[in-house]
């Protein structure tokens, strides 16, 4: 199975066209997979904000880390 990625939009219609640099490799039935891009979940609505924590005295044992 070979797999091509590329973005696209659907014209009247319902069609998708294909990059031709693709179809010279296809030539077997095909599979797909819609995939929408979502403006709104690509922005960030919250805001973060920095915290300090105390680490003074704070030991690190790398193998009791391991262990869970």
């Amino acid at each position: 199975m070979q797999v091509y990625e590329f973005s696209t939009v659907i014209n009247d219609g319902g069609i998708i066209h294909v990059p031709s640099q693709y179809l010279q490799h296809i030539s077997s039935p095909v599979k797909v997979i819609l995939q929408t891009e979502d403006k709104k979940t690509n922005t960030v609505s919250k805001k973060f904000s920095a915290i300090k924590l105390k680490t003074k005295g704070f030991k690190f044992d790398r193998n009791v880390a391991d262990e869970r």
